[in-house]
């Protein structure tokens, strides 16, 4: 096994768990559930069922994806995060067959306390302040904050914020503002 999964932690048969990757305390792997390589799953996550992980992912402690929902490389997902599946839930009526899915785009990053309402798109390196709702898709590289979510500005690949140049101030990268969308230049 090339993998490390904490004795007090369930991966179900049908499971597919990626090198180097770490699953700690109370933790729960549903079966058809596939996880990346090299990504740490803290203490009470579940996985599952049917859930795709990209590698390198971090999923901080109380933190449940359901069925629907996908993180792409590179996703960090704060304590307590929630993912939802379906829009409408009732206890008493059967809705498996409405999921909506809901997809974490490359290296995105999903702050504590923050709920992703499904059938959005987080785009890629956008950053999801705590507490935070989301009720629409977010566009790559935006800084959103509130309830519900309101765009504050951009922030860098490496979750710097940016100022009106554009220039990462850790890594020096600039990016570009075209038709709305930041991009790397």
């Amino acid at each position: 096994m090339s993998y490390f999964v904490h004795e007090t932690a369930l991966v179900d048969a049908g499971a597919v768990i990626g090198d180097g990757t770490k699953i700690w305390h109370f933790s729960h792997i549903l079966s058809g559930s596939v996880i990346g390589a090299h990504c740490v799953l803290g203490q009470n996550v579940m996985i599952g069922p049917d859930v795709h992980i990209g590698n390198g992912c971090k999923i901080q402690n109380n933190v449940s994806i359901y069925k629907g929902v996908i993180l792409e490389d590179d996703v960090f997902c704060g304590p307590s995060a929630v993912f939802t599946n379906v829009l409408n839930p009732r206890a008493f009526v059967e809705r498996k067959d409405e999921f909506r899915p809901t997809l974490i785009r490359r290296g995105a990053s999903i702050g504590a306390n923050a709920t992703i309402v499904c059938g959005n798109t987080v785009g890629e390196y956008a950053m999801v302040g705590a507490g935070t709702v989301v009720t629409k898709d977010i566009p790559a590289f935006a800084l959103i904050v509130d309830t519900p979510a309101r765009f504050l500005g951009w922030v860098s690949r490496a979750g710097e914020r940016l100022g009106e140049d554009l220039v990462c101030p850790r890594t020096g990268e600039r990016y570009i503002l075209e038709q709305g969308a930041l991009k790397l230049a």
